[in-house]
C-alpha cells in the first residue's frame, strides 16, 4: 500500500496493476478498500484496479471535518498518484456518495460509474436520528453496549452472515473517536439529486433488493436523473454490501459494463 496526498491528507491506497483501463474502487462507511477483494481477484486480469482507503478508515486518518466532496477530491489525487487520467468509479454506499461528486467536479477525470447500493439524496430525519445513537456508541460510548450495536450495523452492511463475524472484531480494534468525522460526513451530507442531470459519465446502479440501509428505488432514482444510465441491476438476495454478500452476480455486471465502454 503506497500514499497519495490531498490538502496535506495522507491518502493510503493499492494499486493492483494491470494495463488494462483503469478502475477506482471506493468503499463504504465502516469499510476499507478490502471490502472489493473479490472484485480485484474477479477484474484484476483485464482491469487496472485500485483500491483506497477513505478518510477515519483502514489506514487513512481523519484529522479534522471534511464532506464527501473532499473525498471526491482525495480520489482524484489516488488517481494523480498512479498517472491515471480517467477512471471509471465503483463505489459502494459512501463510496457511491463521493463518486458522484467527483463526477460532477471532475467530469474529465471519470469514464464511468458504478454506483453499488448508493444513492443521491440524504437520509429522512427518522434514520438520521438512529444513526446518530449507533454512532454515539461506536464512536466512544458504553464499552458494555459496543457488541450489540456493533452486530446491528453489520447487519445492516453484510446481513447475518458470516461476514459480520470477519469486520467486527476490526471495528473493536480500530481507535473508536476515529468515527467521529467520517460520521459527521455522512449524516451531514448535502442533496444532490438535483444536480444528477449534470452528469456527463455512463452509469450503472447496482443494488441488492435485501439493502436495508439504502433502498432500490433509491438508486432507481438515480439512474433516472443522470444522462446516461445503462440500467438497474438488482442483485437477488443482495444486502447493502452485495458486492461482498453476492460477488458473482455483481463482478459479473461489473465486467459487463467495463467491457461496454
Amino acid at each position: 500500500m503506497t500514499t497519495a496526498h490531498n490538502n496535506g491528507v495522507p491518502i493510503h491506497y493499492t494499486d493492483h496493476g494491470g494495463d488494462g483501463p483503469a478502475v477506482l474502487f471506493s468503499h463504504g462507511f465502516m469499510m476499507d478498500g478490502s471490502m472489493f477483494d473479490k472484485q480485484v481477484e474477479a477484474l484484476s486480469g483485464d482491469f487496472r484496479c485500485i483500491t483506497w482507503d477513505g478518510r477515519g478508515f483502514g489506514n487513512t486518518p481523519a484529522d479534522g471535518p471534511f464532506t464527501y466532496w473532499d473525498l471526491a477530491d482525495d480520489a482524484i489525487a489516488v488517481l494523480d498518484a498512479c498517472g491515471v487520467d480517467q477512471a471509471v468509479l465503483v463505489g459502494m454506499s459512501q463510496g457511491g456518495f463521493l463518486s458522484l461528486r467527483a463526477a460532477l467536479a471532475h467530469p474529465s477525470r471519470v469514464a464511468g460509474v458504478v454506483l453499488i447500493d448508493s444513492a443521491a439524496d440524504t437520509d429522512d430525519a427518522e434514520t438520521i436520528a438512529g444513526y446518530e445513537q449507533l454512532l454515539a456508541v461506536l464512536a466512544g460510548g458504553d464499552e458494555d453496549m459496543f457488541d450489540g450495536v456493533a452486530t446491528v450495523v453489520a447487519g445492516l452492511i453484510l446481513g447475518n452472515n458470516d461476514l459480520a463475524a470477519e469486520w467486527i472484531p476490526l471495528w473493536k480494534a480500530r481507535e473508536r473517536s476515529s468515527l467521529h468525522f467520517p460520521g459527521r460526513a455522512l449524516l451531514d451530507r448535502d442533496d444532490i439529486s438535483e444536480r444528477l442531470g449534470e452528469i456527463t459519465a455512463p452509469l450503472l446502479v447496482v443494488h441488492g433488493d435485501a439493502d436495508m440501509a439504502i433502498s432500490v428505488g433509491r438508486g432507481r432514482a438515480v439512474c433516472e436523473g443522470v444522462r446516461d444510465c445503462r440500467g438497474v441491476e438488482v442483485i437477488s438476495g443482495g444486502a447493502h454490501a452485495s458486492n461482498m454478500t453476492h460477488p458473482e452476480p455483481v463482478n459479473e455486471v461489473i465486467r459487463a459494463f467495463l467491457g461496454s465502454l
